[in-house]
């Protein structure tokens, strides 16, 4: 059984954490150790094709922030990391310019992250199985809502995926045949915001 991270979830909730995450590297060995459980620097070295130096530099970085942490090793010579959480997350409702700016930063790194996780599925797609190529893939779908009724939503998805939630740390209640999925999400909004919702404007006198 994979060793238990200590907590549910993190949310980051100051600026410089925000930024100190938005690195594609650290999000990328954040994953590893949530998806893999705890390893070394070398280890984590050779699953994502990158230098020792650099990962572990990177994970310090994500333990000065408190996103990862050391623990026992099996041989006491290079000790493992784990994540400190199942999951990451920050409010984007701040109207402080330093935490919208933090947050349109970290997005924008997540995005590129994902866009290549993509990337990597096209290239071997071609090599999977019938019944994978038809399982996974993309899709979209235009939707009239309220802000209130996308949060709804958006909620319901996350109740669906939460039944999954324990084959992460358990590997023995994963059913014969299962593998992981990254379920990517995101909502974008598309045309201009609402009348009704636009900022009342201060009157300057």
């Amino acid at each position: 059984m994979t060793e238990e991270v200590p907590q549910r979830s993190i949310k980051l909730t100051d600026p410089r954490t925000l930024r100190a995450y938005a690195h594609p590297l650290r999000m990328q060995l954040i994953g590893l150790l949530r998806r893999e459980g705890p390893m070394t620097a070398t280890q984590a070295a050779a699953r994502l094709d990158d230098n020792v130096p650099n990962c572990s530099f990177h994970l310090r970085q994500l333990a000065k922030y408190g996103l990862a942490e050391r623990v026992a090793g099996a041989d006491g010579r290079e000790r493992p990391w784990r994540a400190t959480a199942h999951d990451t997350s920050w409010a984007d409702d701040s109207d402080d310019p330093a935490m919208k700016s933090a947050t349109d930063q970290l997005n924008s790194v997540m995005l590129g992250v994902y866009t290549q996780y993509a990337q990597d599925y096209l290239a071997v797609r071609g090599d999977e199985p019938v019944e994978w190529r038809t399982a996974a893939g993309f899709g979209d779908a235009l939707l009239h809502v309220t802000a209130s009724e996308l949060r709804e939503l958006t909620e319901e998805v996350d109740a669906l995926l939460a039944r999954y939630d324990e084959r992460v740390a358990d590997p023995a209640r994963r059913p014969p045949g299962s593998r992981p999925v990254q379920f990517i999400q995101m909502v974008v909004p598309r045309g201009p915001v609402p009348p009704d919702d636009q900022p009342a404007e201060t009157d300057s006198d």
